[in-house]
């Protein structure tokens, strides 16, 4: 067995960021094109951005720059804003999953119990 969980943050009750938001936003950095980073999530192009708009509306800040294409071509990159928020959650998120693997290693006394009979000991509480 092993812990999972899903994890993001909300403001005024509306999603502010998640790990799949935070993938888009780190693959617009990565490859400097909206159209690029939607495709590596396999997304369309309008849903992309769409997920962009909703996360710059709900949190208040601008985290994507865009230039118009043309002959020179154009692209897309995280703001200074954008870049912070997506490093601050992603090690708050990194953070937590480590803060939740050592609570399930405490409440189950081993990484990965396999025998039911490993569940057994003399800890009080309800059984």
């Amino acid at each position: 067995m092993e812990p999972r969980c899903k994890l993001w943050l909300e403001h005024d009750d509306r999603l502010a960021m998640s790990d799949y938001r935070a993938r888009l936003l780190s693959a617009i950095a990565e490859t400097g094109s909206l159209s690029a980073a939607a495709q590596r999530l396999d997304l369309s192009y309008r849903r992309a951005w769409g997920k962009v708009r909703e996360l710059e509306r709900h949190l208040g800040l601008p985290l994507v720059e865009s230039e118009a294409g043309g002959a020179g071509g154009g692209g897309s990159r995280l703001t200074a804003e954008g870049a912070e928020f997506v490093r601050r959650y992603t090690q708050f998120a990194e953070d937590a999953r480590r803060a939740i693997a050592a609570l399930y290693d405490d409440a189950f006394n081993a990484p990965t119990p396999t025998d039911p009979a490993t569940l057994r000991s003399d800890r009080p509480g309800p059984r």
